[in-house]
């Protein structure tokens, strides 16, 4: 038989994914699944969105540039420059989702053996990115102790090495909801100019900041534009996660030149997708206002509710929609399995992903889950409820 590549054995199993089946199990036996894995936002995309689709008179779906409609990268940037980036249309491609973006960041910044730098936890198909680019993935540990601050910059000197080629961050955070500060972005913007670094920046989830709290972009830097490499996506954004549209933006030239030629490679973003993403850049700020509003409540709910379980412990999140909670169990990988394949609660039971493949240090994060508060509040109460009555039974096993 044929052998698979070591790459291909080497890939990660995504930890948001990989217990879909005894969720499928469990449904199966008519049980509810609040579903705590995955960040598939409940809020209703734009009507603007939908309705460019649904009206569009289209004859012949063609290719687009393999950049991007000339039109939406012109919009986009426009969008960028209203809130104080200075992105212009040349400096953007647009890509099959902020994954492509990343791949292509990859790509065109580093070879295989090369090396990246990146606070964990993190988004955990950057493991998988950093694998099918051939890039060794060079972690610095943030606790949840510290809310999941940035690393002293002293720890991210002591990594580097002459193979390494980047820093990347995500900001805020998946999965820990933690927002970077000025003086921690400012930070690592002379660590990178000092050791001639890329800057890659995943900032999907910009708008959902708390508590007064502001996003900082890596874009608004004075003297790292050679190095500052921004990811961005429409998923999160409009609750348009199946349109698979983001883009990457840069204002070094070398960089985005070599960027299109993977951009080529693949032909083009999707055409309806990038229609619908041209017309959601119209979206009233009502929508985002209610929004963000909305999620602060859940946030408050679900961190209030986590708090009253007994042996849990979980950071208060200041931006996009998830938190780590570390529980009183010593393998997470296994409860969240039971909790699906074993145990329900009238008929009830959570899907939580567990965290240790938000981490690329081997034994890291084994008693913690990555919980997604997109659900209405009663769902989440209802939730932890469930989870809280759960360790209960797994713990007197």
């Amino acid at each position: 038989m044929p052998k698979i590549s070591n790459k291909g054995h080497q890939m990660p199993e995504s930890p948001i994914r990989k217990l879909v089946p005894y969720s499928e199990i469990a449904k199966k036996k008519g049980h509810k699944v609040y579903h705590l894995n995955i960040g598939q936002p409940d809020i209703k995309t734009p009507e603007v969105a939908l309705n460019a689709v649904k009206n569009a008179d289209i004859k012949i779906l063609e290719y687009s540039h393999s950049a991007g409609f000339d039109s939406y990268r012109t919009k986009l940037a426009m969008s960028y420059q209203k809130i104080g980036l200075p992105i212009n249309k040349e400096d953007i491609i647009i890509t099959t989702g902020g994954s492509e973006a990343l791949l292509f960041a990859m790509g065109s910044t580093m070879d295989a053996g090369d090396e990246i730098i990146i606070p964990e936890p993190f988004y955990a198909n950057y493991n998988g990115f950093s694998t099918a680019s051939g890039v060794k993935v060079v972690p610095v540990i943030s606790t949840l102790d510290e809310g999941f601050a940035l690393p002293p910059i002293s720890e991210f000197e002591k990594l580097i090495t002459s193979k390494t080629k980047a820093i990347l961050i995500c900001n805020p955070g998946n999965p820990t909801g933690y927002l970077y500060s000025e003086s921690e972005i400012q930070q690592l913007a002379e660590l990178v100019k000092k050791h001639d670094l890329f800057l890659i920046a995943d900032e999907v989830y910009r708008e959902f900041t708390y508590d007064g709290y502001k996003h900082y972009s890596i874009m608004n830097i004075p003297g790292i534009e050679e190095n500052a490499i921004m990811i961005d996506s429409v998923s999160k954004r409009y609750s348009m996660c199946g349109a698979r549209i983001g883009c990457i933006a840069s204002k070094n030239k070398e960089l985005m030149a070599t960027a299109m030629k993977f951009a080529q490679a693949r032909l083009s973003p999707p055409t309806f997708a990038q229609i619908a993403s041209e017309a959601a850049l119209d979206t009233p700020q009502n929508y985002f206002d209610e929004v963000i509003t909305e999620y602060k409540e859940r946030r408050d709910t679900l961190i209030s509710e986590l708090n009253k379980i007994e042996g849990v412990k979980v950071a208060t999140p200041k931006g996009a929609f998830y938190c780590i909670a570390q529980l009183p169990v010593n393998d997470a990988d296994d409860f969240a399995q039971w909790l699906l394949e074993t145990y329900d609660f009238n008929g009830e039971t959570v899907m939580v992903a567990p965290a240790a493949g938000f981490y690329s240090t081997p034994g890291v994060g084994k008693n913690e889950v990555r919980i997604a508060y997109v659900l209405k509040k009663e769902d989440l109460v209802k939730s932890v409820q469930i989870l809280s009555e759960a360790l209960k039974v797994y713990n007197a096993k």
